[in-house]
């Protein structure tokens, strides 16, 4: 995926912002104009709609989850603990959509963006676990997985390395 202009990318960065603090659907195109200082002509040149601004938003994050998979899943032997830190990098990297997505649930499931990412856990529990794990297996994985986007998300502040630390040991030990 090309990288966007720094206009794009500061439309990207504003509507993450107020997309965050405001809900998707309480945050204009307007409001997002006024914030950037530029007019609503200018931010359709770059977005024809908020649907394209929130896909561009969390397209990056969805590629990137999707490549982390089909790579684990291709490799098929990876150890736990690498699924588990693999998992973590991917959730630090993207906190911010992540979030989005989180609040925004409804908004995102009548765009098709949410059936992608709650496949993800299932996946995963798949590779931690086998094809066909018993209900405490999946609900380990379950705790495990959703604890470790938890804590980039409840932490932001915290040096990344102890964060990553505590992070992949706590998941580790809801696994076991």
């Amino acid at each position: 995926m090309p990288k966007p202009s720094d206009t794009k990318q500061r439309i990207l960065d504003v509507a993450r912002d107020l997309f965050t603090t405001q809900g998707v659907q309480r945050t204009s195109l307007q409001d997002i104009a006024d914030r950037l200082g530029i007019t609503k002509p200018a931010l359709y040149y770059h977005f024809p709609s908020r649907e394209d601004l929130v896909r561009s938003i969390v397209e990056p994050l969805l590629d990137d989850g999707e490549k982390f998979l089909l790579e684990q899943e291709a490799r098929g032997d990876a150890p736990v603990r690498e699924l588990i830190e693999g998992f973590f990098d991917f959730n630090y990297r993207h906190r911010a959509p992540v979030i989005m997505l989180l609040a925004e649930m409804p908004t995102l499931a009548d765009l098709g963006l949410i059936d992608k990412v709650l496949g993800w856990r299932r996946r995963l529990t798949e590779l931690i676990c086998g094809p066909e794990p018993t209900l405490e297996q999946a609900a380990r994985a379950v705790l495990a997985l959703g604890g470790l986007q938890d804590v980039c998300m409840q932490f932001p502040d915290a040096p990344v390395e102890e964060l990553r630390t505590a992070a992949v040991a706590g998941a580790l030990a809801a696994l076991a």
